[in-house]
């Protein structure tokens, strides 16, 4: 099991940050994830547009994975319109 930090930007709409959040903890679940920590960071100004967005609602979390769920659960977020971008980063031990 490796530990991951992962970053999300919703859109700053309640119904999309609910549904794009609900979206990442059943993938988190389905692949066996164990969140350690999560956080809301609430809505931020973007530097420039994402997906003709101007704000994003910032949500982070701490897992820990096998390294081989990663992909899997990365290809369910590229498709998700409830999610404007997100980062996968291993932390170091």
């Amino acid at each position: 099991m490796n530990a991951y930090e992962v970053t999300f930007l919703f859109p700053q709409n309640e119904e999309s940050f609910k549904a794009g959040l609900q979206k990442v903890k059943d993938e988190f679940a389905k692949a066996g994830a164990a969140v350690t920590k999560e956080d809301d960071l609430g809505i931020k100004n973007l530097a420039y547009l994402v997906k003709k967005q101007t704000k994003a609602h910032y949500y982070y979390f701490e897992i820990e994975t096998a390294p081989n769920t990663v992909l899997p659960m990365e290809k369910v977020f590229n498709i998700s319109t409830d999610i404007l971008k997100y980062l996968f980063v291993r932390k170091e031990e």
